[in-house]
Order: structure tokens, then sequence, then C-alpha cells
């Protein structure tokens, strides 16, 4: 699976242009998802130097991407800008699970339910709040 990942709110916590501390468990799952065969792409709107840094924070992390900012395969057959992925990881999105951690902020991606899902392939995040 293709899974596009944004960075402010999600890997970390939304201190743009800095660089937030890390979400929780944000690095330990992308690591299983990578492990599990997962293609990983870094989509956010940072630009430049602070695309870079968040690329070396990928690359300190000992995370796996398979792209930034686009697929890297699409353009073979599409000219549109939009990352091609299967799931997309935003704490801005709609539904997105969300904690909100002492310290940071904003909420965050709750990463124990990304892993839930994506990882252990539950039905739902419902079976993990259930679990609780």
């Amino acid at each position: 699976m293709i899974i596009a990942v944004d960075f402010d709110g999600t890997c970390v916590d939304h201190r743009y242009p800095d660089i937030g501390a890390t979400a929780p468990s944000a690095v330990k799952v992308m690591k299983a998802l990578v492990d599990k065969g997962n293609q990983l792409i870094l989509w956010t709107m940072r630009s430049g130097d602070e695309l870079e840094e968040s690329l070396r924070w990928f690359a300190i992390h000992d995370i796996q991407l398979y792209g930034a900012q686009t697929n890297p395969t699409q353009a073979a057959w599409t000219a549109s800008p939009k990352c091609y992925a299967h799931v997309y990881i935003d704490d801005a999105a709609f539904g997105a699970p969300v904690i909100h951690p002492e310290g940071f902020s904003r909420p965050c991606i709750d990463w124990r339910i990304v892993h839930a899902v994506l990882v252990k392939g539950r039905a739902s995040a419902a079976a993990l709040l259930d679990a609780d």
C-alpha cells in the first residue's frame, strides 16, 4: 500500500517553521508500516529548506521514504500535481484520529489507532478503543 503522510501535526507537533516534538508512537508505527511492505510518501506543505529539514527528520529516525511530495511513478501516467496514494494520513483530514498530548500546540495524529488499523489490520479504530 502507498501511504501519503503529512508532517506538521502528523509526525511532529505543529511548530512550523520549526520542527516540533515527535508525535507519540509516530516513529514506531511508520517503521512498522514500512516493515510490512508499505511505501511512505512525505506529503507536506513544507518546501525549500523546511522540506529538507523534514526529510532529514525521516533520515535521523531511519524511516525509509518512497517519495517526497509526489509518488515517483505517477509522472508516467498523469500530469496531476496531486500525490497518488492509497491512504492519506493528515491531522487536518476529516475523521482523522487525533490526540492532544500535553505540551503540544495542537492535536496530532493518534498513531496507536493508525497502528491498529493499518499494521494489525483491525477492522476499525473502534476495536482499539473498545480494548482500552
